[in-house]
């Protein structure tokens, strides 16, 4: 039985989409203690022996499956790390939902810093959701620090979609992962910081096995004054194939700091990386205020857009 209050269930379905209890497999994390969990015949999820995480197995063969992990804080001054590991086996193809919802209405810090580590077998699929949300009105700040490891097995395929669009004053975002041969990751950031708030994304990519393939995408909004730094590395170790892109806009006194970097090790390795930093184009404005909006209005849809 998952044991939410009002606050806490508004956190889950700004990060998960959830307004009520899911099918499949969850486990539901708030203020730091367990507040609900329910495995299938197929995906069990344990908790580890030192109480700092679970471990998620998923059996070879399952399809068609979900997992939902979210982690939600509305306790002012709450700081945890957690490891989560997820073992996903042979020929699976699941869904996993995580994220974290940190609602601040005190005047300290509240902090959550996950850690997880997929370990995808032979021809395994994931989709991965991570979303990162912050509400409240206190002075404290809300503070999200994840770390993502990916281990793939040959012909394994990975999808990770990385949102933080709202209210996280701090985040530091470390993505590494290591591809064995025609293995696949995909890769879509999406990203909006506005007052002082500061996100750094730190990606490193290691395609080791022949035909490994790396598709990493960043978007991003910079409004008011924060700070945004993008450091994204693919490194080709085999005959192998890594994009890496970043595509950002930038508002008033805002600051983006793009960093992507190539490193090949075999003379078949094919790279590429793009980086573009621009403001919102004057006729987009003008454009959408001659059907009626606003400028304001023209400037959130196009933003909107910019991060669908």
């Amino acid at each position: 039985m998952v044991q939410l209050d009002a606050i806490q269930k508004r956190l889950i379905s700004e990060i998960a989409d959830l307004h009520g209890v899911p099918e499949g497999a969850y486990n539901f994390r708030a203020n730091g203690g367990l507040a609900g969990r329910q495995t299938t015949a197929n995906i069990d999820i344990v908790s580890k022996e030192n109480g700092s995480g679970i471990d998620i197995h998923i059996k070879p063969g399952t399809v068609n499956e979900s997992v939902h992990i979210p982690v939600v804080l509305s306790q002012t001054g709450l700081k945890e790390v957690v490891y989560n590991d997820f073992y996903v086996g042979e020929g699976a193809d699941v869904v996993i939902v995580a994220g974290c919802g940190i609602d601040n209405c005190g005047g300290q810090d509240s902090e959550h810093d996950g850690v997880h580590r997929f370990f995808l077998e032979k021809n395994a699929k994931v989709k991965y959701v991570e979303k990162h949300y912050g509400s409240g009105d206190g002075t404290g700040k809300r503070i999200l620090n994840p770390v993502t490891e990916v281990h793939m097995d040959e012909g394994s395929y990975m999808e990770m979609e990385m949102v933080q669009i709202k209210g996280v004053d701090s985040t530091e975002r470390t993505t590494v992962a290591e591809l064995k041969k025609d293995a696949k990751l995909v890769v879509r950031e999406r990203l909006m910081t506005h007052g002082e708030q500061r996100a750094l994304s730190v990606y490193k990519v290691e395609l080791n096995g022949e035909n490994a393939s790396a598709d990493v995408v960043s978007r991003s909004i910079a409004r008011d004054r924060s700070y945004q730094k993008l450091d994204a590395c693919i490194v080709g170790n085999a005959p192998c194939k890594g994009h890496t892109e970043c595509d950002s806009i930038i508002m008033d006194e805002g600051t983006i700091l793009a960093v992507p970097s190539l490193e090949a090790h075999h003379v078949d390795a094919s790279l590429v990386h793009e980086a573009a930093i621009g403001k919102i184009a004057g006729e987009q404005l003008i454009k959408l205020m001659t059907l009626g909006l606003t400028e304001q209005q023209a400037e959130e849809e196009i933003i909107n857009g910019f991060l669908a």
